[in-house]
C-alpha cells in the first residue's frame, strides 16, 4: 500500500514540473516575427556590429622618448605662392627619406602639415632625420631653378664601346637599367657622337624650370584605336557594330629634383612610364544572322610593351647624370632618323626597340646659369650612388 501511495505522489510531482517547466518557456520564448508568412532570418533580428572605440585624454605616449616639434616651412613656402600645397613636397621627401612604416607603427608617431608648419612626432633620432630634410627646403635656394633634360634613342646598345672611357658608372638598383656621371664636357662629346649615327633619333631637349624639392611631369603620348568588341545594332546590316576603343602609348616622365643647402650637391627622383603598342592581334568572330546565317569580323587585342622606372640619385651638381634603360620599346616608336632605311632588319632588334639615353644636367638658378667649369676627369664619384627604388 505504501509503495502505491508514493508512486502515485511522484507521478503527481513531475506531471505538475513539466506544467511548471512548460509555462516558464512559454513566458520566455517570443515568436520570430513574419513577414508575409515568412520567418525573418535571424540575421535581421540582430543589431549590427560596432567598431569599439576608445576616447583617450591626456598626454602622448612617450615609451621611446617621443618628441613633439613643428618645424617653419614659411621661408620656402612664401616663395612658391603660385603652386598649389607647396607643402606637400617637403612631406614627399621625408618620407622618402625616413620610409613610410615609422610612422604608422611602434613606437607611436605622427607627421601633419599645411603651408607654413610642418608637425612631427617622433624619437629624436628621427627628429634629427626630419630637421636634416626641413633644412634642405628652407635654407637650401628659394628661387626658381635650371634641370636640363636630353633624351635620345639609338638602336643598338654597341655605343657604349667608344663611351666608356667617357663616363664613370653608379650603382642602380632597377633591373636593366645603368647609369653614369660624366663632365659637361664629356657629355658634349658622347652627345655629339650619338648625333652622328645614323640610328639615332633626339625625342627631348629641353629646360625645366623648377623650384627646389617641387616635381615636374613631361610627357609625349598618343592615342591609337582599335575595335574592343562588337555589338548588337538595329539601323544597319548586318545588325552589328564595332565599339572602337583607344590606347596610348608614348613617355611620361616625372622629375623632382632636390639641392643641399650649399648647391654642390643634387638629389632627384625620376619616375618613367614607356608604353608601346606592339601589335593589334586580330580575333577572328562568327556572329548569327536573323535569316539563320553567320556574319564574319573581328576585334582587336593590344599587345603592349610597357617599361617603368622609379628611383632616387645623388650626384655632384656640376657633373652630368646620364641613364640607360636598356633595349625597351622605343619612346617614340621610331627606331632610325631615316625609317627607309631599315636598319633594325641589319642589327638583328625587333622592331619599336631602342636604347633610350636620358642626360640630366643642373643648370644653376633660372636667368643665369652656371659659370664654364674645368674639366675634371677624375673626379670623385663617392656618394654619387642610387639611393634605391620606391
Amino acid at each position: 500500500m505504501f509503495q502505491k501511495t508514493l508512486h502515485a505522489s511522484l507521478t503527481i510531482a513531475l506531471a505538475i514540473g513539466f506544467a511548471t517547466s512548460a509555462r516558464s518557456l512559454n513566458a520566455q520564448v517570443t515568436p520570430p516575427p513574419t513577414t508575409g508568412g515568412l520567418s525573418t532570418p535571424p540575421s535581421m533580428q540582430r543589431a549590427p556590429a560596432t567598431t569599439a572605440a576608445t576616447s583617450v585624454s591626456g598626454q602622448l605616449p612617450r615609451d621611446a622618448n617621443q618628441e613633439f616639434r613643428q618645424y617653419d616651412l614659411s621661408r620656402y613656402t612664401n616663395n612658391l605662392s603660385k603652386i598649389d600645397k607647396p607643402e606637400q613636397a617637403v612631406v614627399d621627401w621625408v618620407l622618402r627619406e625616413t620610409g613610410t612604416d615609422v610612422w604608422f607603427s611602434e613606437p607611436f608617431g605622427f607627421l601633419s602639415t599645411n603651408r607654413s608648419m610642418l608637425t612631427a612626432y617622433h624619437t629624436p633620432e628621427m627628429q634629427a632625420v626630419v630637421k636634416k630634410m626641413v633644412d634642405r627646403f628652407v635654407n637650401g635656394p628659394t628661387d626658381p631653378q635650371i634641370l636640363k633634360l636630353r633624351l635620345l634613342t639609338v638602336s643598338s646598345p654597341n655605343w657604349r664601346a667608344r663611351a666608356l672611357p667617357l663616363i664613370q658608372d653608379v650603382n642602380v638598383q632597377s633591373p636593366g637599367v645603368q647609369a653614369w656621371l660624366l663632365t659637361k664636357e664629356n657629355a658634349a662629346v658622347l652627345i655629339s657622337m650619338l648625333s652622328s649615327r645614323t640610328d639615332a633619333r633626339e625625342s627631348q631637349n629641353s629646360q625645366m624650370t623648377i623650384y627646389n624639392g617641387q616635381t615636374q611631369s613631361l610627357s609625349s603620348t598618343k592615342g591609337r584605336t582599335y575595335v574592343r568588341t562588337i555589338r548588337q545594332a538595329s539601323t544597319v546590316w548586318p545588325p552589328y557594330e564595332p565599339e572602337i576603343s583607344e590606347v596610348h602609348e608614348g613617355y611620361q616622365l616625372e622629375i623632382s629634383p632636390l639641392l643641399d643647402t650649399d648647391g654642390k650637391t643634387i638629389e632627384c627622383v625620376i619616375r618613367a612610364q614607356i608604353d608601346q603598342v606592339d601589335k593589334l592581334v586580330p580575333v577572328g568572330i562568327d556572329l548569327p544572322l536573323p535569316n539563320g546565317q553567320s556574319h564574319r569580323t573581328q576585334i582587336e587585342v593590344p599587345q603592349i610593351v610597357s617599361w617603368r622606372l622609379h628611383e632616387r640619385f645623388r650626384w655632384d651638381s656640376d657633373m652630368v647624370l646620364l641613364l640607360s634603360c636598356g633595349v625597351i620599346a622605343s619612346p617614340d616608336r621610331q627606331t632610325s632618323s631615316n625609317p627607309l632605311l631599315n636598319l633594325d632588319r641589319f642589327i638583328g632588334n625587333t622592331p619599336g626597340r631602342a636604347d633610350a639615353l636620358l642626360f640630366l644636367t643642373f643648370g644653376g638658378r633660372a636667368g643665369e646659369g652656371l659659370a664654364p667649369t674645368a674639366a675634371t676627369p677624375q673626379a670623385s664619384v663617392a656618394g654619387s650612388i642610387s639611393r634605391g627604388r620606391y
